[in-house]
C-alpha cells in the first residue's frame, strides 16, 4: 500500500509538490511548508514524526532534498 503522503520530486523550477490521497497540498520549498500543509490538513505533527514516519512517501530525495 502507497502512502497517503507524498512529497514529489523537486521540480526544475524549485519547490516539491505534496499530496495527500491524490489532492494537492501545496508546492513545498523547505520542511516547514511540508509541516504547515499537513496541519491545514487536519494533521497533527511535529518535525520529528514528518522526517520519520512511513505515512509519508519521499520521491525524488527525503526531507533534506530541497533543490
Amino acid at each position: 500500500m502507497a502512502a497517503p503522503i507524498v512529497v514529489h520530486p523537486p521540480s526544475p523550477t524549485g519547490g516539491r509538490r505534496v499530496t495527500a490521497d491524490g489532492a494537492i497540498l501545496g508546492l513545498a520549498y523547505e520542511l516547514r511548508d511540508v509541516e504547515e500543509f499537513l496541519r491545514r490538513a487536519g494533521v497533527d505533527i511535529d518535525t520529528a514524526w514528518v522526517e520519520d514516519t512511513t505515512l509519508i512517501e519521499w520521491r525524488g530525495g527525503g526531507p533534506e532534498s530541497w533543490a
